[in-house]
């Protein structure tokens, strides 16, 4: 039986993660980075398609977890009626090698564990030819890489699997070191596990030595800003928005789809919680990856892209993997690359306007590249586009959509005027205007006194909520005030917000999904902009309850099973609750409290 998503935690070293099931199984791991294909994909298939388990043998244990404070440096902590002890993984970057470190530490009495490796290549696929190399490690090699396995613990081969049982007493320690290395090189040395678990502890605790403890919700927010961190390229610094492919936004359904890549979208969002609470060198690499991601002809720009920068994101179906919990089909790469989205321009103008204020970058470095962003935007505005849910479902003229453009050209405005900067700054204004009018006039249902998905439609949508956090409205203008009013009857459910309401046939086929997480914490932003603090602080509480036992969380949440839902950890909700956590801040140095 599949473990449920928020039974898994992260590890990562900087360039790909793994998953880590409480059941002590690595089931998600992809070399060398994070949009490799799997050596390990039982997450979404079964163990057959590759899995590390390391956990006790007893039929019944109790599990209690943690990260070691202020790192990635997981404790998993197994008891038994004999003992218990605790498995401790966390992962470590070498260049062109990567390694998953696992110690197994006895804390009381003698528990029994079982070791049982599967390594599948090629996302469950291929099972590589392993053998005993000169060192007695295992040496596990397919065309695409090998896999290096050293432990002092005996261990034997079995059906292309390795295997041991063993047992630890209070105080005994056993290693693990598993490194993956390209096929065509000589087999890497394999580090010293206790050595690395010190520094890689190390690292990470002075790395969360700069967060400022004093900020509500401390310890969330800090999570979320090193949850954000692992999936941030150490070397690109572009930031994928998940560690996933293919986790459902419905169990057993088909909305699934590969996360594992960079989206403009996230720009200003993702720029914005680094640099507020004090992580500029990171804001900085995200803005950089985003500069040469931009490095091209405005009219080519895909709304995501490889973390390397690459542009080949191809989609295809995986058919030999089942699926997490049947949930079909498993897919690689994304066609959502190819979407006409105007919303990303308006986002990457905005990125620009606040690495200005931030002092990341100089107006005039980038300043040639944004009126291009800006000449283009001014041919193509009242296109429809695909908006910012890429439905699928074909274009339409989205309010958001054309929300965001607005934005464009608003900063671009702001960035000439306060930084005395030359620019068509009257024409800008038109088009800015003209926007406003636009969207006023068709985005705005008058029976309803809500905006609404898109321009002639009656339904409300909650991209909305993010109308007077990029400043096209003030939050208690009459028009959000209803558009509020209008989200909370129509799209909460159980205490959650969706993003949109699915038509009925559309929840008859099974394809409904889960409350958006993001769109919850952009209602609490409206709460504390519209001085409903109780309100605010009351929803913010509820999503935080629903982290995992680890601090994480996926992209949506089902409160009728009370499961997350959709690829994990999710940048973009982590992201929103740094964001919010932050406005509190603000809205606490102003009134004395966040917590009215």
């Amino acid at each position: 039986m599949s473990l449920k998503i928020e039974d898994y935690a992260l590890i990562g070293n900087g360039v790909t993660v793994a998953l880590v099931g409480k059941n002590g199984s690595i089931d998600w791991l992809a070399f060398p980075r994070y949009d490799s294909s799997a050596c390990f994909a039982a997450l979404v298939g079964s163990e057959q398609n590759g899995r590390w388990l390391i956990a006790p043998t007893a039929k019944k244990y109790k599990v209690t977890r943690r990260y070691r404070p202020g790192t990635l440096v997981l404790e998993t902590e197994f008891s038994t009626r004999d003992g218990a002890a605790v498995v401790i993984d966390t992962m470590d970057y070498r260049p062109g090698k990567g390694d998953v470190l696992r110690l197994v530490r006895g804390l009381r009495g003698r528990v029994s564990f079982r070791l049982d490796l599967a390594l599948r290549f090629e996302y469950g696929s291929v099972a590589p030819t392993i053998s005993r190399d000169s060192e007695g490690r295992w040496r596990a090699v397919a065309a695409n890489g090998q896999a290096l396995l050293a432990t002092p613990l005996p261990t034997d081969l079995k059906d292309a699997r390795i295997c041991a049982e063993f047992s630890v007493s209070e105080g005994e320690e056993i290693p693990f070191a598993l490194t993956w290395a390209e096929s065509t090189v000589d087999p890497p040395d394999s580090p010293d596990v206790k050595s690395c678990l010190d520094r890689i502890t190390g690292t990470w605790e002075q790395w969360s030595s700069r967060f400022d403890s004093n900020t509500p919700w401390a310890e969330a927010v800090l999570r979320s800003l090193i949850t954000v961190k692992a999936l941030t390229h150490r070397q690109w610094g572009g930031v994928v928005a998940a560690a996933t492919t293919s986790l459902p936004e419905k169990l057993g359904g088909n909305l699934n789809w590969d996360y594992r890549f960079c989206w403009l979208r996230d720009a200003t969002f993702t720029l914005f919680a680094f640099a507020s609470f004090g992580y500029e060198g990171e804001a900085k690499a995200w803005h950089a990856w985003l500069m040469r991601a931009l490095a091209q002809s405005p009219e080519h720009l895909q709304i995501m892209y490889e973390v390397s920068g690459g542009r080949r994101l191809a989609e295809d179906v995986i058919p030999w993997l089942s699926g997490y919990e049947g949930s079909r089909p498993v897919l690689i790469g994304n066609a959502a690359s190819q979407q006409l989205q105007l919303g990303v321009l308006g986002e990457v103008v905005d990125m620009l306007y606040h690495s200005y204020k931030s002092g990341l970058v100089k107006v005039e470095e980038v300043w040639e590249v944004e009126k291009k962003l800006l000449d283009q935007l001014e041919k193509i505005w009242m296109r429809p586009d695909e908006g910012i849910w890429e439905l699928r479902s074909g274009p339409r003229q989205f309010t958001f959509s054309k929300v965001m453009v607005w934005a464009a050209f608003d900063r671009a405005i702001r960035t000439a005027e306060e930084y005395g900067i030359d620019g068509p700054v009257k024409k800008w204004r038109k088009f800015r205007t003209k926007i406003h009018n636009a969207v006023c006039r068709s985005g705005f249902d008058r029976w309803s006194n809500s905006f609404v998905q898109s321009f002639g439609s009656r339904h409300v949508d909650a991209s909305l909520l993010l109308i007077p956090t990029v400043g096209f409205l003030p939050a208690d203008d009459p028009r959000m005030l209803g558009t509020v009013k209008a989200i909370e009857k129509h799209l909460m459910n159980d205490g959650f917000v969706y993003r949109f309401k699915r038509a009925k046939w559309y929840d008859r086929l099974g394809k409904a999904e889960g409350s958006f997480l993001a769109c919850n914490f952009w209602l609490v932003d409206n709460y504390i902009l519209q001085n409903r603090l109780a309100e605010a602080h009351q929803l913010f509480e509820r999503l935080l309850a629903i982290r995992n036992d680890v601090g994480l969380l996926s992209e949506e949440y089902d409160p009728k099973t009370k499961r997350l839902l959709g690829n994990f950890p999710q940048v973009f909700s982590h992201v929103a609750l740094i964001n919010t956590a932050y406005r509190f801040s603000r809205r606490q140095t102003s009134t004395g409290s966040a917590r009215q």
